[in-house]
């Protein structure tokens, strides 16, 4: 899927979407850390993610906005599921490219505290993920991969994902977010190649 590209230095130039579900009985579960770190830079890029846009809360910012335009941070309101429908959504209102989304999301598969980008690749059984490739048609968009870890017994992953974070996840939890709010700072303000070779695979 291809988006029609604005050339207006005052249009958003770079969407980043951070994942999760909305209520607050999601708040502090391991399945929203996306939510987490997009209300973590909304404070230090100093604006506020609480207008309604394609089906998303948002927020705009010229803090280190690249080419001197406006980044947009993006909580869908859609639940997990379906973030596809307000990607979709907000890539066509301001007619930015796929290449043009950064997404930020928990991960099953890396341990807890540890940080990975990389461009590209399959959903990784990430419902949010997967929505997202389906409707966009690709996969080619940029993640910002925060891990919380597989359970170590045979509690289901689903519920482990849609749990609050134990007290030592807990201790460690701000440094997490921290550490990927810095990766994605260092990408907007030097590019996402700096941002991978100084923060990837780094932990916490």
């Amino acid at each position: 899927m291809r988006f029609r590209r604005r050339t207006s230095q005052a249009q958003v130039g770079l969407i980043v979407l951070g994942l999760g579900n909305p209520g607050v009985e999601y708040e502090n579960t391991r399945h929203n850390l996306g939510f987490m770190c997009v209300d973590e830079l909304s404070r230090r890029l100093k604006t506020r993610v609480s207008e309604r846009e394609a089906k998303a809360l948002v927020g705009r910012t010229r803090k280190h906005a690249p080419d001197g335009g406006v980044v947009l941070l993006a909580k869908p309101q859609t639940y997990m599921n379906l973030s596809g429908d307000s990607a979709v959504a907000l890539l066509k209102q301001h007619g930015l490219e796929i290449d043009d989304l950064w997404v930020v999301y928990d991960e099953l598969d890396l341990p807890f505290g540890k940080l990975r980008i990389r461009k590209g690749g399959g959903p990784g059984g990430h419902n949010g993920m997967a929505s997202l490739i389906e409707r966009l048609g690709a996969d080619t968009f940029v993640r910002f991969r925060g891990g919380v870890g597989r359970p170590e017994d045979a509690t289901d992953p689903v519920d482990h994902l849609l749990s609050v974070f134990n007290a030592e996840e807990m201790d460690r939890l701000p440094a997490l977010v921290d550490l990927i709010c810095e990766a994605v700072i260092t990408a907007l303000h030097s590019g996402i190649d700096a941002s991978m070779n100084r923060f990837n695979g780094r932990s916490v």
